[in-house]
């Protein structure tokens, strides 16, 4: 099975660092071609953002911001004029508020959802007026595994991440009659700058990884893999769905049990 993604156009949000440009990269390498929007960029040379070796294209940079009305409608209108139009949106920004209920302040809280929620759509709302001009188009979703099952103190990240997946699945019937797919993923444990999976005590990191049934932590390549897939032409009769990316977590009440046999 191929999937073949050359010349595709692609843009991926949040794509500045971390999970986002290495998902950038991956379609870049592809054959894809590739815009990263966010709200700033370190240089080309520090985060390879103009494509990873051996790429078939570069990786473009647009400064979008996704919680801006305006911003949003000018960057996507940007994209879809040199290039033609938008094949693929992935809706990967976000942002991380910790705190229990009774302490989040207000505009904390409402931050996460005008980036979280708000940004997936006015992203989605601005990409599918070109998609649905073509009649085809990928849009597909960071939801995560807390839209799942949410741990204590994430109430506001969990729950903007529980509104992408109804999100996407509202949207998915809308954009159905147009021939667009819209879906959502949710990763697992991906170490990153934000989350500091990898830099705790080792006992820490172990009652973590003993949640996961591929006991290891999640790369950027095993999220990365999904959406190429999600985007090709193979996924067309697949969309208003959720994609469990996390290693199989919690999958059982105990999944360390097997990896102690």
């Amino acid at each position: 099975m191929e999937l073949d993604l050359r010349d595709k156009v692609v843009i991926v949000t949040g794509a500045a660092r971390g999970i986002g440009a290495q998902i950038a990269q991956r379609f870049a390498a592809e054959g894809a071609k590739v815009t990263a929007f966010d709200l700033a960029f370190p240089e080309a040379d520090e985060t390879g953002a103009a494509g990873a070796p051996g790429a078939g294209q570069s990786v473009e940079q647009v400064t979008c911001n996704v919680a801006d009305p305006e911003s949003v409608r000018a960057a996507v209108d940007q994209v879809a004029a040199r290039h033609g139009g938008i094949d693929v949106l992935i809706n990967n920004a976000g942002i991380n508020v910790v705190g229990d209920v009774a302490d989040v302040p207000w505009e904390r809280w409402k931050t996460c959802f005008d980036v979280n929620v708000g940004g997936v759509f006015l992203m989605s709302q601005a990409v599918a007026e070109h998609m649905k001009q073509a009649r085809s188009g990928r849009i597909i979703n960071a939801a995560s595994f807390a839209a799942i099952i949410p741990s204590v103190g994430s109430a506001a990240y969990a729950a903007s991440k529980a509104a992408v997946v109804s999100l996407t699945r509202v949207h998915a019937s809308e954009l159905g009659p147009y021939g667009i797919t819209v879906n959502a993923y949710a990763p697992g444990m991906v170490p990153t700058a934000m989350n500091g999976f990898a830099e705790m005590p080792q006992e820490q990191q172990d009652r973590l990884l003993d949640t996961l049934s591929l006991r290891r932590w999640e790369s950027a390549d095993d999220v990365a893999n999904l959406l190429i897939f999600l985007a090709s032409d193979q996924a067309a009769y697949i969309t208003g769905t959720l994609h469990d990316v996390s290693g199989g977590k919690l999958a059982t009440q105990i999944p360390a049990v097997a990896h102690g046999r």
